[in-house]
């Protein structure tokens, strides 16, 4: 995944997000145990407390179910306020390095697609 979002809402395995260069995984953790299988070296997890993430989250859950009947999804959005608190946010290292820097270049009042150039230029030097 390279600028992506993906919500998980089965189990993971073990190094869960090895090689995850970009985007951000939303990931369904109720056993709260996520931290033991993800690869810590490479990503960061986060609780789900961004309004804009949480917003982002029930979209997509939204769509998902709209589109598949998931039961699961429907569970989710039926009680979504209570179920946010199992979500996980992981992003990869990098990526928040650079998230962090086209914030700080549009902040600036630079255009976004100026923002992130800078912001590359500014992480990779």
């Amino acid at each position: 995944m390279t600028g992506g979002r993906a919500v998980i809402l089965g189990h993971t395995g073990k190094n869960f997000a090895a090689g995850m260069s970009g985007g951000i995984a939303y990931v369904l953790d109720r056993d709260h145990t996520l931290y033991h299988r993800m690869n810590e070296d490479m990503v960061s997890l986060q609780e789900l407390r961004d309004k804009y993430d949480i917003a982002e989250l029930r979209e997509i859950l939204e769509d998902y179910e709209k589109e598949t009947g998931s039961a699961l999804a429907a569970e989710i959005l039926g009680d979504f306020d209570s179920s946010v608190k199992d979500f996980k946010k992981i992003v990869p290292n990098d990526y928040a390095k650079m998230l962090a820097a086209i914030g700080k270049y549009e902040k600036q009042g630079i255009s976004h697609e100026n923002a992130m150039l800078e912001a590359f230029e500014e992480v990779t030097a």
